[in-house]
């Protein structure tokens, strides 16, 4: 769901595997330990956007859901992973 520029994700669903949903909170926790390893995968902006405004605790839930909706993403399009680099759109005159 996206508006005014904005996107926002709903909350990462209790439905599905639960063994599954742990890991990708494992790994979010492992990514936010790591700050110099955020640009290496693309992720530093959204990192630092969503940390002024998340606790660390749901910080991590977010960027689980997140990694989920692009291992998703790489899984469904039988594609490899490619980090882009996230550039602000162009103002508008």
């Amino acid at each position: 769901m996206s508006t005014g520029g904005r996107t926002v994700l709903g909350p990462i669903s209790k439905r599905g595997n639960r063994y599954l949903r742990m890991l990708f909170v494992q790994a979010a926790r492992a990514v936010l330990l790591r700050p110099q390893s955020w640009e290496k995968y693309g992720l530093r902006s959204w990192i630092e956007a969503a940390a002024r405004r998340l606790n660390r605790f749901k910080l991590a839930i977010a960027l689980a859901n997140k990694i989920a909706r692009v291992a998703w993403g790489v899984l469904h399009g039988g594609r490899n992973f490619e980090v882009r680099s996230m550039r602000t759109a162009p103002q508008a005159a």
